[in-house]
């Protein structure tokens, strides 16, 4: 009677090890005797305890942040920049057999290649030029992890820390910057007035009736004041005999 219970728990532990159930997103490289067979799953796969042994691959997006890299760029400022890195395995076998840890080795090329793209930019590049640097990240990654199976999605800038004294000094720059504008605006501003000034001048200028319209229009707006003054228009029509009298010279004796 032991003797068939210990058979019936080890004929139960034999079918538990054999069948193996995969997720949708799971593959399982199964190798026979040490060598690869196949890709197996997803589902229930069958593996021969003792003879096939099987390694579960995921195929779902891995995210990974890169711890942050001093960095020093090309005009000599020291940063610290962090990224983040999207990837997923496309190739289960090679991701098994050409790489010993597909992860591992993923996260410590992205901390390398971070370092050595953005030793080559400037500060202004790194901070103006974000979408270029990602791309040409992810670019380069993604050639070097093709072997081992792995695509590479997207890589990210995420935080670039620069030193107190820098930051004063863009905030000086960013400051001075500011007021450049402004007074460009003010200045700009003044031009037009000024122009649209002078094309008024030249239009009153050639119709003489508009500048008496606008007297009268000055009048009315002085006179709606509090009522303490009383206006008195005169006709600048009446200066013009006093200014031709002045210009007659004088008879000879």
């Amino acid at each position: 009677m032991d003797a068939l219970l210990t058979f019936a728990i080890l004929l139960g532990l034999l079918l538990f090890s054999t069948f193996k159930v995969l997720r949708e997103y799971e593959r399982g490289v199964v190798f026979l005797l040490g060598r690869f067979w196949k890709v197996k799953g997803p589902g229930i796969i069958v593996v021969v305890p003792g003879i096939q042994k099987m390694v579960k691959v995921s195929l779902r997006t891995v995210v990974m942040d890169v711890p942050p890299q001093d960095i020093i760029t090309k005009d000599n400022v020291t940063v610290k920049v962090n990224a983040v890195i999207y990837f997923r395995v496309v190739d289960s076998q090679k991701a098994i057999i050409e790489v010993e840890d597909f992860l591992y080795a993923t996260s410590q090329l992205a901390q390398t290649t971070l370092r050595s793209i953005l030793g080559q930019s400037t500060l202004d590049d790194l901070l103006s030029n974000r979408e270029e640097i990602n791309s040409h990240l992810q670019k380069v990654i993604d050639e070097q992890t093709e072997p081992w199976g792995v695509k590479v999605a997207n890589v990210e800038v995420k935080n670039v820390d620069l030193p107190q004294e820098m930051q004063r000094a863009l905030a000086k720059q960013a400051e001075a910057e500011r007021e450049r504008r402004a007074k460009v605006i003010n200045a700009q501003g003044e031009f037009e007035a000024a122009q649209k000034t002078c094309d008024a001048a030249d239009l009153i200028g050639a119709h003489p009736p508009a500048l008496q319209l606008r007297f009268f229009q000055t009048l009315l707006d002085l006179s709606s004041g509090d009522g303490a003054h009383t206006y008195i228009p005169i006709p600048l029509e009446l200066f013009d005999s006093f200014r031709n009298k002045g210009g007659e010279k004088t008879p000879d004796r």
